[in-house]
């Protein structure tokens, strides 16, 4: 039976690969990854010279069984996702949920992850800490989202896309009261990494008066 590696890839800094990554990605037999030219770059990076195959959300259910397969004749497989650690807000669920049913070793080859990476540098608090990841695209459904997390009492935690932030902070706004302690992070390990704001009324008046300054991937905290 052969194992199946979880492996975690920079977020922005190609420096930030581990030596156990590097070593995994060169040791199996089969590399898959939810957008195979952005993995290609790294590995060209690397030096490691594989073919890589797509899972992505619209064939993850399709190609699971076929990894089953290889993972059950003997071969290892590695994932990857774009940026980060697999399966957080990402694909990767259903493979690693059937590969467990069938008794197939899964192992992590941990490293970056941007939530941890934000919240460890945000100076909100650390000791609990929800993860919700990406918010509704429509603002009623958003704004009914947060509406159940008024009450929760943890740092929360969210990813957002470039053309939907300024909305997302306006929502968040209209629930939690612009002065909620909150931090935009920018492009973490990037060369633009930023950090924007002390509370959501100064997230939102920055995003209003530097529209150019909004680039990139977001986390908010």
């Amino acid at each position: 039976m052969g194992k199946l590696y979880i492996v975690s890839t920079p977020i922005g800094n190609l420096k930030d690969i581990t030596f156990r990554a590097i070593e995994t990605l060169k040791a199996v037999d089969l590399i898959f990854s939810e957008d195979t030219r952005i993995t290609k770059k790294l590995l060209n990076h690397l030096g490691i010279k594989r073919r890589i195959q797509s899972l992505n959300e619209h064939n993850e259910v399709k190609i699971t069984p076929k990894i089953l397969k290889q993972l059950s004749e003997g071969k290892s497989v590695a994932l990857v996702s774009d940026a980060g650690t697999p399966l957080i807000s990402d694909p990767g669920y259903y493979l690693v949920q059937q590969a467990r049913k069938k008794f197939i070793h899964v192992t992590p080859i941990p490293g970056c992850s941007a939530v941890i990476a934000a919240l460890s540098v945000s100076g909100i608090a650390t000791d609990k800490f929800y993860f919700h990841g990406f918010l509704p695209s429509s603002e009623l459904a958003q704004l009914r989202e947060l509406e159940k997390l008024v009450q929760r009492k943890e740092s929360l935690i969210f990813y957002e896309s470039v053309h939907r932030l300024q909305s997302t902070i306006g929502s968040m706004i209209k629930v939690f009261g612009g002065n909620r302690q909150a931090v935009v992070c920018k492009e973490i390990t990037k060369l633009h990494e930023s950090y924007l704001g002390e509370n959501l009324f100064e997230i939102d008046e920055f995003i209003k008066n530097n529209p150019k300054k909004i680039r990139g991937e977001f986390t908010i905290i």
